[in-house]
């Protein structure tokens, strides 16, 4: 009996520490990111620090996804910087609440499981592209500003920053061969900057980007008119942002399933992201939703429950408030090795084993997905690899219909189409009647055939007015009820 107590209580005790150190993990690699996000949208780094606490606690708290960290994100700041510039931030805060709105709608009207039409293809490309955005977002560690714009870390400097992000690199590779007491993220960032503090070495900290000394952050509503030209400016910002938002959310939301082998609930994971970008906006902060970085370091260093996400949301908040002085001195070198780890393990790498062996429409919309997500953003990323995946799906579908011909013994002929009629597969389902050569009186059996839009009616109806040209008589029989009702309603009166 007293053997069976205490193994809970230690597996429970193994759990908090694990969870607590991922957490803690997590905050470091949110940093440098949010800082980096808020000064892409021109915004005051403290906006970045403030969102990426309140949406990476809340979501954590309230969300459907345990172990999925969201925060400040890139993808959601690089749509409103001509807001920002135009208008300014009160009006960029306004749309973050208005953004959290449509999310919350979202999420009420239960649409997160739309994200099941998402083809595998596509993920494949989301994961890759994101993968490679990581890895690129880091080099920019490696640039200083001058007179003459950024420009490349020279000599010494450069030798030092690629020497502690390759260190930061190999300690994340190595330390899980020797312990997994400690996560070997946090192990590299630590590690690296306490040689870097104790031997003296120049190189470029999180000090280098903005200093995040900062206090509580006070509830106000922004100051704007209310008024529908504010919601004209507003809106489609909004709109944007909840797009880009629940997209990145939801397709991580997918990939962290597949990761824990678990099952989240989507529409609670976008109705806590909803109230998560209003409270952030009512407190100054920016908008935000899932990282796919950051995520995987959580992951990876064994975050699995809400206690993650929220040490990581809480730690933020003490950064800004008290330990400022010490994460300022942590090198972005460190940050940026963690990184280049994240993204290599992100990329999914047996997607360019496969790429020869899947049909080509689905390599293409790989490398597609990918591509674009490089070079614009996620949502035009998706949406191209839905519509080419959809496209491709109509095109297969539609030459699968065929129909065989039965002559009868009054001498009339019966056709017996198999598949389904929509708008890809009416010209080649007409090409399937002889009109001319047809005796007086032919006969459309629908049984196996499914009629799936209007575009299945219309063709029908031209497929019986061929045969009135022609003098002669179509019966459609065999059609669902539904489908008689349609073809009755469009004139067809032979239906039967």
């Amino acid at each position: 009996m007293f053997m069976t107590t205490i193994a809970p209580t230690t597996s429970r005790l193994r759990d908090l520490r694990q969870n607590v150190l991922a957490g803690l993990t997590t905050s470091f690699a949110l940093v440098p990111e949010c800082i980096a996000f808020a000064l892409v949208a021109q915004l005051n780094p403290l906006m970045g620090l403030y969102g990426a606490f309140f949406i990476c606690t809340i979501t954590a708290l309230f969300g459907g996804r345990p172990g999925m960290i969201s925060g400040a994100a890139g993808s959601m700041a690089v749509v409103i910087v001509a807001l920002v510039v135009q208008h300014g931030a009160q009006y960029f805060l306004a749309t973050v609440v208005l953004s959290g709105v449509i999310m919350l709608l979202f999420g009420a009207l239960r649409l997160g499981k739309l994200v099941r039409m998402v083809p595998h293809p596509v993920m494949l490309g989301f994961v890759n592209g994101l993968a490679i955005v990581i890895a690129m977002s880091q080099l920019e560690h490696f640039r200083v500003e001058s007179p003459a714009g950024p420009q490349w870390l020279q000599g010494g400097a450069l030798a030092i920053m690629i020497g502690l992000t390759l260190a930061t690199m190999l300690i994340v590779w190595l330390l899980p061969r020797v312990t997994k007491a400690i996560p070997p993220a946090l192990a590299a960032i630590l590690g690296v900057g306490l040689v870097t503090y104790l031997s003296g070495l120049h190189t470029r900290t999180l000090a280098d980007m903005a200093q995040i000394a900062g206090g509580l952050p006070p509830l106000h509503w922004p100051s704007v008119p209310m008024n529908l030209e504010t919601l004209r400016i507003i809106g489609p910002y909004a709109v944007l942002m909840a797009i880009v938002g629940l997209l990145e959310t939801l397709l991580t939301f997918n990939l962290t399933d597949e990761i824990t082998a678990s099952r989240g609930q989507p529409n609670r994971e976008c109705l806590a992201l909803g109230a998560a970008n209003i409270v952030s906006g009512l407190f100054g902060g920016m908008g935000g939703c899932a990282m796919i970085g950051q995520t995987m370091i959580n992951l990876g260093s064994g975050g699995r429950s809400r206690l993650s996400g929220v040490v990581a949301g809480g730690m933020i908040l003490l950064f800004i408030l008290f330990l400022s002085p010490a994460i300022e001195r942590i090198p972005l070198a460190a940050l940026a090795g963690v990184m280049f780890v994240v993204a290599q393990e992100t990329f999914a790498w047996d997607s360019l084993r496969v790429l020869g062996k899947v049909p080509r429409s689905d390599a293409l919309v790989i490398i597609a997905v990918t591509i674009i997500t490089v070079l614009t953003d996620l949502a035009v990323a998706v949406l191209c690899g839905i519509v080419i995946t959809a496209l491709n799906f109509a095109w297969q579908h539609a030459r699968e219909i065929r129909a065989d011909r039965r002559e009868e013994a009054d001498g009339s002929r019966t056709y017996l189409p198999q598949g389904t009629l929509f708008f890809a597969s009416t010209t080649h389902f007409l090409d399937l009647f002889d009109t001319a050569n047809d005796p007086q009186q032919v006969t459309l059996d629908c049984r196996h055939l499914r009629l799936a839009d209007h575009s299945a009616i219309a063709a029908v109806q031209t497929l019986a007015e061929r045969y009135v040209r022609a003098g002669k008589t179509l019966r459609v029989v065999a059609l669902s009820q539904r489908c008689s009702q349609l073809l009755e309603r469009a004139g067809l009166p032979q239906v039967a």
